[in-house]
């Protein structure tokens, strides 16, 4: 994580040095005047906070602001956009008591960093989330600790709540992740499918599936995980727009029911790893592009016969599903190669 430490006090100056010492990849800026007690790595600046936040904003996945609770609230508060979006912000009192928690405890790491400035500065952290307080996990924390998305965040928030009333929770996890994670805290009741746990009559369900849930059967008590363990192998013609290989990807989950927040990456041959459509397409999708090399491709045993135009373009007998297989790591193909347009794409499952 990226840290930006500020500091508007003498004190403050000398507590950030510290704490830039103590915290990996952390940036220390202080009031001009106060250089001298911050030494020659800290970035001194002359502006007024409400001008500086904003940018560090944007620029760092974590804030420590050495300084009031009541200054960094009314400034950044117009800023806030979401607890999956927001950095961390953690305050600390200039006289280094304190570390508090303060903006995105759980998907930020404000918790985890109120921890770290505590114990690089011997201050106090100072945490108030529930089921962090109550020594619960929680699905948000969860869902992060393993790459996962969230289906629909808003959830969460009632799950927690269930969880810390130690009401019943329905999970159809069929990994097994959840079960180990939570380790018997909470009264968790595992189903093995979607079904039992729906009917289980639990005041909330959660699930951890890539598969699309039907909407008549989802409901207001329903948290869906997304495990990224949908490996797309892309091979496309030279000039192809993002939109249709887009277009290709999204029509084909849709019609297998596969969720597109599972999808763990795109692969493709070495030769493609700087095709623009398909380089913007992984962009768009907000996924890694993987590639591998003609040797490594042929290397792959795969069910469909070779292709003669990839053999001649680029020396592989294949590019969809050698890519997608490999970049799996041994999954197993969910869809075999198919060609639409100038798009051939193949899905495996990751183990």
């Amino acid at each position: 994580m990226k840290i930006a430490i500020v500091a508007i006090t003498r004190n403050g100056a000398r507590l950030g040095t510290r704490l830039r010492a103590g915290l990996a990849d952390a940036d220390l800026f202080v009031l001009q005047k106060y250089r001298g007690q911050a030494g020659k790595e800290a970035i001194p600046f002359g502006t007024e906070l409400k001008e500086l936040l904003p940018g560090l904003w944007s620029d760092y996945r974590g804030l420590v602001c050495i300084m009031a609770t009541g200054i960094v609230v009314r400034l950044l508060a117009p800023l806030l956009a979401g607890k999956d979006k927001d950095p961390a912000v953690v305050v600390m009192d200039d006289a280094g008591k304190f570390a508090i928690s303060l903006l995105s405890g759980h998907l930020g790491g404000a918790n985890e960093l109120a921890e770290r400035c505590a114990f690089v500065s011997g201050a106090r952290p100072v945490i108030t989330t529930a089921t962090d307080v109550n020594g619960l996990p929680s699905f948000d924390i969860l869902a992060r600790d393993h790459g996962w998305g969230i289906e629909d965040l808003g959830r969460v928030k009632l799950l927690n709540s269930l969880l810390l009333d130690d009401e019943e929770i329905a999970v159809v996890d069929p990994p097994g992740q959840v079960r180990s994670y939570f380790h018997g805290r909470g009264k968790l009741v595992f189903h093995d499918t979607f079904v039992a746990g729906m009917r289980s009559g639990a005041l909330g369900v959660l699930i951890v599936t890539n598969s699309i849930v039907p909407p008549q059967l989802a409901s207001g008590n329903l948290l869906v995980l997304r495990p990224r363990n949908l490996v797309l192998g892309v091979g496309c013609n030279s000039g192809t727009s993002r939109d249709e290989i887009e277009a290709v990807i999204l029509t084909s989950l849709k019609r297998l029911l596969l969720s597109p927040q599972s999808i763990a990456c795109l692969a493709t041959a070495e030769a493609k790893r700087e095709e623009p459509g398909l380089v913007a397409c992984a962009e768009s999708l907000q996924v890694p592009l993987r590639w591998f090399t003609s040797a490594e491709l042929n290397g792959v045993e795969v069910p469909s016969p070779p292709s003669k135009h990839a053999l001649k373009a680029i020396g592989a007998a294949g590019v969809a599903e050698p890519a997608a297989l490999l970049a799996s790591g041994g999954g197993k193909l969910l869809l075999g190669k198919v060609k639409s347009g100038n798009v051939t794409l193949a899905i495996a499952e990751s183990p």
